[in-house]
């Protein structure tokens, strides 16, 4: 007979010490989670973050970089936020050519044209009916927390549509030209679209910032600020085709000229020799004839001045008697005529 009380194996029975174990342990679960609930929002927030801090659902107070002491939920609830520094990078995908549209261009052919709405798709439509694709990277900052967090998850979709309405808007109101080099045989004349394509730039983030800072003024603010973009103009690929043809046309069409220019060049100047060999030749036979028909009628000339002028009565008769000798030795013969007598004629043809 055990002479152990009763009371005494029931309370050391195995099945009380189980349960007993099971409260500790559910008892010790419980206390860790109840600290763990304590002090969820106890956090470190990094130096690249912020932390805004929701009571009940209300916005009260900011926290930068440090150590964070909070309430746990529902009581406060803690959203992180970029650091007032940070710049963040936003790909905007609204202006990019859509997959269905890539698709249907590899597809595509003349008997099979695509639709409005694929055709279209990632290009904008500039000032001089030129078409061009933007790829706009945006990078931008949280100024305002609070309005960042009222707009939440709208904030990004909002941006892309700033974006893509100030892209569709800048390229509107440009030619091409001032877009992206399309005619490098323009570059030249060209020095104000040269300092519009260094604008384009800042010219799109000065149009989404005044379209943020509108959105600001109704009440409806996404609470960031672009601080600048990076854009990547390019033609569709039929245009760029179509461009290097021309250029290529035109790269022909200048060379045929030049070449063309040349050969009139060396004609025009071997003209230019022969004209002036010529010229040369004529003033050359022309000063020599001058010459010699003024050593010809130089004595005519004399004699005719003396003859005006009266200085010498018997000069022709003197000539007569010096220059007729000579002029009857060279003659076979020579038959005299007395003009006072026609009794002897001279007939020509007739003999003698």
């Amino acid at each position: 007979m055990s002479l152990v009380p009763r009371g005494t194996n029931e309370l050391s029975s195995p099945w009380i010490q189980a349960g007993r174990l099971a409260f500790l342990a559910l008892y010790a679960v419980t206390v860790l989670a109840a600290l763990a609930w304590a002090f969820s929002n106890v956090r470190q927030i990094d130096p690249q973050n912020r932390a805004v801090v929701l009571h009940f659902g209300a916005l009260d107070r900011i926290q930068n970089a440090g150590l964070l002491l909070a309430w746990p939920r529902p009581f406060e609830q803690v959203i992180l936020l970029p650091a007032a520094d940070r710049v963040i990078e936003r790909r905007v995908e609204n202006l990019l050519r859509s997959d269905a549209a890539l698709q249907a261009d590899r597809v595509a052919t003349f008997a099979t044209p695509l639709s409005d709405a694929l055709a279209g798709s990632g290009y904008l439509l500039t000032g001089d009916a030129g078409v061009v694709q933007l790829d706009v990277r945006v990078f931008y900052k949280v100024t305002e927390p609070y309005a960042f967090v009222l707009q939440g998850e709208h904030v990004l979709p909002a941006l892309d549509r700033l974006v893509t309405r100030s892209a569709v808007a800048l390229t509107a109101a440009r030619d091409l030209d001032t877009i992206l080099v399309a005619r490098p045989e323009l570059i030249g004349a060209g020095s104000q679209a040269a300092e519009r394509r260094e604008r384009l730039r800042g010219d799109l983030v000065q149009g989404i910032n005044q379209r943020l800072a509108d959105l600001a003024a109704t009440g409806q603010g996404l609470g960031i600020e672009v601080a600048r973009v990076d854009v990547q103009s390019s033609l569709p690929g039929p245009a760029v085709n179509a461009f290097n043809a021309v250029l290529t046309a035109s790269q022909q069409a200048d060379k045929a000229v030049a070449n063309a220019r040349t050969e009139a060049e060396k004609l025009t100047q071997t003209a230019n020799e022969q004209a002036d060999r010529t010229l040369q030749v004529a003033h050359a036979q022309a000063s020599e004839r001058l010459a010699k028909a003024s050593a010809d009628t130089a004595t005519v000339l004399s004699l005719a001045k003396a003859q005006q002028q009266g200085t010498d009565p018997q000069m022709l008769l003197r000539l007569y008697r010096e220059r007729m000798p000579k002029i009857l030795g060279q003659a076979g013969s020579v038959t005299t005529v007395n003009p006072k007598d026609d009794s002897r004629l001279i007939i020509q043809g007739a003999a003698q």
